[in-house]
Order: structure tokens, then C-alpha cells, then sequence
């Protein structure tokens, strides 16, 4: 999905950064084993994304801003982006709450307000990935619930303005992208799906 012409402005501006989202895209993939492994923080998933952009020069950056009036000043910190590099902010929200979208928006709002950055991108879930999620199980299937970050939840928080006037693109991972790797994982998902079944 795109607004204000994200996409144009990438190509014609910003032709390397999106030259590198697009290879991270081409080269992304998530595997079965991965969505049955538990634990907190960020996912092996949205660190695979990371890994890639960061080797390209991509760097999480947090912006030190300041409010002015006269001679006094008040900090107004920003909060970090995933993902930074020439003017163009990336957020990866594999599986958080989806408020975290009203977060990521506001921030792209903000820094380009402040002309820090040019153009905002969010990767995160296609929403029918649920019906993969939930044929691994009750413990997957609630983890990757539909209060967590997926496109159907990004959608309308992006057209109804919550990034301001900054250029975004949101990509949605399908399931062309699942990888279906095998053994002792097999296991654990029969376990999972019996609880599903109860």
C-alpha cells in the first residue's frame, strides 16, 4: 500500500534504499520452525530483515530532539527507527500489539515535519497468514492473534492520516514467503494442533 507516493519518491530519490528494500524482500523468508519458537523480543523473523538492511549500511537511529522557545529548550525525544539510511525510516512489526503502528506513524509524522526523514516504510504481515498460524496450533495461533500487527490493522490507521503528510509504503509478507522445513518441529505441531482441536 501506498500514500503520497512513497513508492515515487523512493524510486526517483532514494533509488539505492529502495534498490535494498527490495532485495531484502526478494530474499526474505519465515519457516516453520521459527513461528513455533517462543520467547519474548524481537523475532529470529524481523532480525533475518534487520541483518540484511544493516549489512547495507542501515542503521537503528534514535533522533535527539529539541523544543525552543527563547532561550529555554525542552527535550522531545522521538522514538527509535528500526531501520534508518538516507532519509528513509523502516519499521518491522512482525508481531507486536497494533497500537505500535500508531507509534510508527506518528514518529514518520514528526521526522518529516522536522525534514528528517523524506519517506516512511513498515513492513510488516499480510493478514491472511492467520490460517497458516492457526494450522500449527493454539499456542501459534493465539501468539500471532488478530490484536497484533497484520495489514488489515495498518491499513486504515495509514488512510486515515496517521502519518501526517510523509510518504509511506507498507508491505504486507504473504505466503509465498512460508517455508514448510520439516522434523522435530512435527512434534511439537501435532501436540499444538490436538490442543487447537479440543
Amino acid at each position: 500500500m501506498k500514500w503520497r507516493n512513497a513508492t515515487g519518491v523512493l524510486q526517483t530519490a532514494h533509488l539505492n534504499e529502495w534498490q535494498d528494500i527490495i532485495a531484502a524482500l526478494r530474499a526474505f523468508q519465515f519457516r516453520r520452525s521459527e513461528l513455533l519458537i517462543g520467547g519474548g523480543g524481537k523475532s529470529i523473523i524481523a532480525r533475518r530483515i534487520d541483518s540484511f538492511l544493516t549489512a547495507r549500511q542501515w542503521k537503528e537511529k534514535k533522533f535527539a530532539t529539541k523544543i525552543r522557545v527563547d532561550a529555554e529548550e525542552w527535550d522531545s525525544p522521538t522514538h527509535k527507527v528500526d531501520c534508518f539510511k538516507g532519509r528513509v525510516g523502516l519499521e518491522i512489526e512482525w508481531n507486536n500489539k497494533d497500537p505500535f503502528y500508531d507509534r510508527d506513524l506518528n514518529n514518520f509524522r514528526l521526522l518529516f515535519d522536522l525534514r528528517v526523514i523524506e519517506v516512511g516504510v513498515i513492513v510488516t504481515r499480510a493478514s491472511n497468514l492467520q490460517t497458516i498460524f492457526k494450522s500449527l496450533g493454539l499456542k501459534v495461533g493465539n501468539k500471532y492473534g488478530a490484536s497484533t500487527t497484520h495489514m488489515e490493522k495498518l491499513l486504515p490507521r495509514i488512510e486515515g492520516g496517521g502519518g501526517g503528510g510523509c510518504p509511506i509504503l507498507a508491505f504486507g509478507i504473504t505466503r509465498a514467503k512460508y517455508v514448510e522445513d520439516n522434523a522435530p518441529i512435527a512434534e511439537q505441531a501435532s501436540e499444538n494442533g490436538d490442543e487447537d482441536s479440543e
